[in-house]
């Protein structure tokens, strides 16, 4: 045993648990498996062209050597990125602990109140600053953020601005550089016009429906946001504001006067910069909107007891039940940045974020006054925490250089300085050293900061915020050390069991994949600084691209996007550029098959198209006689087919290679939706199966955590003809040569998750990737041969495999008045979060075992399913008073001196004996989802409130 490999570790079934396995499934090797699963026209005829692996060892002194090539300068550039302060107690217990990065989406309420116990207080910080009704729970960055506040408004234009088709969005020009770029790409598909221009100057024209303000604007003046919202309002166009998140703690809120929605990002609450990512956007609105709002909200509502409990609320707004009318195609969050900028806030409460406000602000106007006395100009009125200084900025940059600082330079004429919460006085000197260096003066140093407000009176923060208890509680670190850990406690995640859930590839996350996010090195760049300064980084991404690209068998990867369903979005937004460089503008029409993820027909409206909704077969392939129809029908105005492979439905369609022809014939590009890519690596790829675009979920199948329903990582790969589309951003140069405008914010998107990723192939190398393939592919067909006789399964390939999930079919139960949700609620009281629920087919489980997990542990799992089995086969429709609708069951419910159950406390509790050993506790009971949406409450409302409602 080579206890160095890598893959010995990452894979669970050891040697003899796979000839155990194999024997049970009547094959006598894994090729015959492999053989017997995947159609053998579209096998990969050579090994994967990738480094010999690494060992755990050897990575680390790999990562280590590579993070000295980035350099750390002092940083002063802002544009929505700033150097924090992480708490240690908030790295060690949230950012470095598994009991909270494996964690999957809460949608299974009762074991993940921990989680949703800190949203809620994410969600109370954003309302509470903003001055707005309701928040979301995060959504990927600042400038995605801003286009979904510019989407909602338009959605929600007044029926008269409807019918006349107003559709101009007023932009001042002083908003991010990102930020413009991103609503570029998103307002043309959608039919928005955009006009930038300067607000002063904005006339209030009833040609436009909305406006979005900068607060600070990108140079750092705080403008007259009051009067403009004002105006705005008089004249029934509604405003959003994208927020400075430590400014609005010495400004006043948004909300205070009038504007519609409030944007920003919470990367200064304590998130490493990383080169751009990941960090937590957030979105706050009125809650007359509340069925508009894009992403995840986090609700109040009750269990079976009466008691409190936290749920999604609303998500009837989720994508599989809206599809192509979803007001938005993100489906996730950033819960894990969400979280720590959350508990950022809860650590340092109202007091001590007033004073790093305070200290942040009080800095910025004792430079402003040592400049002058160098002879420098300040420009702005009013600011926060940038100056904007007019000088030669060319020579000012050289010397900067020198120094190693890094201002901002925004033209020739001028440089600006964004103070943050580490800047020191030290730091301050050594700024006026430099101005004093560049304007041939002797630089002198101060002693101190002084205290003097640089902000216009009318726009300062009167308000109060941050006022609830868990913000003025758990100050000291044994405090909030014992605060996190009692939410931990409350929540399943992959530290505890197996999580297998169909279509989300819940894989172990690798501690040394992990560790390299704490490196210094490597948290702490700006994503604008020059490239010379982040050449680890460079050569990271370069070779993660390259990774990509040769595992795909495409011709370039984009690491731009930064979700999944963003790297939808862009892959369409792509194949619609290489259209219209053909002179076919008119190719709008969108193949998806019936299957798909409801994500895919949203991003397809999103990106302009046309859905045409393809059937299925009653095995669950492809109706490839519907699809032949409908591409002829369209042929003139086809665009492309949006194709999942293996199917959603867990198989290898064997005739994927002629549906990919098919669209070809026709005019058409295939985008394969990369969810499933965990059953192709090393087997097959989307390039030899005739895709030309598909997006990869490296939260997925390439080990970036879940981290509780975000960060995820959704860059797209491409063929040759869609390399030249690539995305591009307005800073830093990347893309193609006719790149399109940004899909995100930063010019690599979540740059630091990106390093899990580069780590995981560097280790694991062609052979173990195709290993870990292969493994995934035996588990899940274990899983299925040990589970019938009790469930059966849905759909299978032609020689009866599963390909890496299968779906279980649990209509059949109603009989025994049985409903899927009761079995999923039934597997907490066993100890597994349940599988995938009601999707794609409703009333089935979704069930992916990945390769990650051990016999034992699948077996324990094969065991808790068949026992429940037997359970449903003990009740009946007349009779609700059971097990399986009664669960799951609480520890204060098994301990408590009253019990009316038909059934004992062990059958409810300790339903079989490895429960004993390891027993974990929902903290709820079964939470009433219907009461939740009926009263929404979605910040930490005092329980007077709650009781209330």
């Amino acid at each position: 045993m080579n206890t160095n490999a890598f893959a010995l570790r990452h894979i669970g079934p050891r040697e003899d648990d796979q000839k155990e396995m194999l024997k049970t499934l009547g094959v006598d090797s894994l090729e015959q498996l492999i053989y017997e699963t995947i159609p053998d026209d579209i096998r990969l005829k050579k090994e994967l062209n990738l480094d010999e692996p690494m060992t755990e060892h050897e990575y680390n002194i790999h990562i280590h050597e590579l993070s000295k090539k980035n350099k750390v300068y002092k940083t002063y550039i802002g544009l929505g990125y700033h150097p924090t302060i992480l708490p240690a107690v908030i790295q060690r217990n949230i950012l470095e602990n598994p009991g909270w990065y494996t964690a999957y989406t809460p949608y299974q309420a009762e074991i993940a109140q921990g989680r949703l116990e800190a949203l809620l207080n994410f969600q109370t910080m954003v309302t509470d600053l903003t001055g707005m009704e309701i928040a979301n729970a995060s959504l990927l960055d600042e400038s995605t953020a801003a286009a979904e506040a510019m989407s909602l408004l338009f959605a929600v234009r007044e029926r008269d601005q409807k019918k006349q088709g107003v559709n101009k969005f007023f932009v001042s020009e002083n908003i991010l550089p990102q930020t413009l770029s991103l609503l570029e790409t998103r307002s043309t598909p959608i039919g928005v016009e955009i006009v930038v221009g300067n607000e002063d100057e904005f006339d209030f024209s009833s040609e436009f429906f909305g406006a979005i303000l900068q607060y600070p604007g990108k140079n750092g003046e705080v403008t007259d946001i009051k009067s403009f919202i004002s105006k705005a309002n008089e004249n029934q166009i509604k405003v959003a504001v994208a927020a400075d998140i430590l400014s609005l703690v010495k400004l006043e809120a948004p909300g205070q006067f009038g504007a519609d929605v409030v944007v920003g990002t919470t990367q200064r609450f304590g998130i490493p910069m990383g080169y751009g990512g990941p960090h937590a956007a957030f979105f706050a609105t009125k809650e007359a909107y509340k069925r508009d709002i894009p992403g995840r909200i986090i609700g109040v509502t009750k269990d079976t007891n009466g008691n409190r409990a936290l749920r999604m609320a609303l998500q009837t707004r989720e994508q599989h039940i809206k599809r192509d009318k979803a007001t938005s195609n993100i489906c996730t969050a950033q819960v894990l940045l969400a979280v720590m900028a959350g508990m950022y806030a809860v650590y340092h409460g109202p007091k001590g974020l007033k004073f790093i406000a305070n200290k942040v602000h009080n800095s910025a106007s004792t430079l402003e006054k040592a400049l002058k006395k160098l002879g420098y100009k300040q420009a702005n009125t009013s600011y926060f925490d940038t100056l904007q200084i007019k000088t030669d900025a060319k020579k000012l940059r050289k010397i900067a250089k020198e120094k190693k600082v890094n201002f901002f330079y925004p033209d020739d004429n001028t440089v600006t300085i964004a103070l943050n919460e580490t800047t020191s006085v030290r730091d301050l000197n050594y700024i006026i050293a430099v101005f004093a260096k560049a304007a041939k003066k002797e630089a002198f140093e101060i002693s101190s900061i002084s205290e003097e407000v640089n902000i216009a009176e009318d726009l300062q923060r009167q308000s109060d915020f941050l006022t609830l208890d868990v913000f003025n509680t758990y100050h000291s670190e044994t405090e909030l050390m014992r605060y996190i850990k009692s939410l931990e406690r409350k929540d399943l995640s992959l530290n505890h069991s197996m999580i297998s859930l169909g279509s989300c590839t819940m894989k172990l996350n690798a501690a040394a994949e992990m560790l390299p996010l704490s490196i210094f090195k490597w948290a702490n760049i700006h994503p604008f600084v020059p490239k010379k300064q982040a050449e680890g980084y460079l050569t990271v991404l370069k070779e993660l691209e390259d990774q990509l690209t040769e595992i795909t068998g495409f011709a370039a990867t984009s690491l731009q996007p930064n979700s999944g369903a963003q790297g939808e979005f862009a892959g369409l937004m792509v194949i619609k550029a290489y259209h219209e460089s053909r002179g076919d503008h008119h190719r709008n029409i969108c193949l998806i098959p019936s299957s798909a993820h409801g994500t895919n027909p949203a991003s397809a409206v999103m990106a302009g198209m046309k859905v045409v909704v393809t059937k299925s077969t009653d095995e669950g392939n492809i109706d490839v006689d519907d699809l032949r129809e409908k591409a002829e029908l369209h042929k003139d105005n086809l665009s492309c087919l949006m194709v999942t492979y293996p199917s959603t439905h867990g198989v290898y369609e064997s005739a994927i290679k002629e549906i990919t022809k098919i669209i070809h014939d026709n005019g058409g590009q295939v985008y394969m939706d990369g969810a499933n890519m965990n059953a192709q690596v090393g087997l097959t790829n989307p390039g030899n199966i005739g895709a030309d675009v598909c997006h990869l979920n490296l939260h997925k199948t390439f080990a970036i955590p879940h981290g509780g329903g975000g960060p995820g990582v959704g860059p797209i790969c491409v063929a040759k003809q869609l390399v030249p589309f690539l995305p591009g951003n307005p800073i830093v140069k990347t893309g193609g040569k006719k790149a399109i405008t940004a899909i995100s914010a930063a010019p690599f998107g979540s740059a630091l998750a990106c390093l899990i990723s580069y780590g995981y192939i560097k280790m694991l190398g062609a052979e173990g990737l195709t290993q870990a393939t292969k493994i995934a592919i035996l588990n899940a067909n274990y899983i299925k041969h040990r589970l019938q006789g009790s469930f059966d399964t849905l759909y299978s390939g032609e020689r009866g495999r599963a390909a890496h999930e299968m779906i279980v079919d649990c209509r059949a139960f109603k009989a025994n008045g049985i409903e899927v949700v009761d079995i999923a609620k039934r597997l907490m009281d066993y100890g597994f979060h349940a599988p995938t629920v009601s999707f794609p087919v409703a009333g089935t489980m979704m069930i992916e075992p990945t390769e990650s997990e051990s016999k034992a542990e699948m077996d324990r799992f094969c065991d808790a399913m068949i026992s429940i089995r037997k359970e449903i086969s003990e009740v009946s429709k007349e009779d609700d008073n059971n097990v399986l609708k009664n669960a799951p069951h609480t520890l204060e419910l098994v301990t408590s001196d009253e019990w009316l159950l038909p059934y004992s406390r062990e059958k409810a509790a300790f339903p079989l004996d490895y429960v004993k050993d390891n027993k974990f506790w929902p903290s709820v009971r079964r939470v009433d989802d219907a009461y939740g949406d009926r009263n929404l409450i979605c910040t930490c409302a005092p329980i007077e409130e709650y009781m209330d409602a």
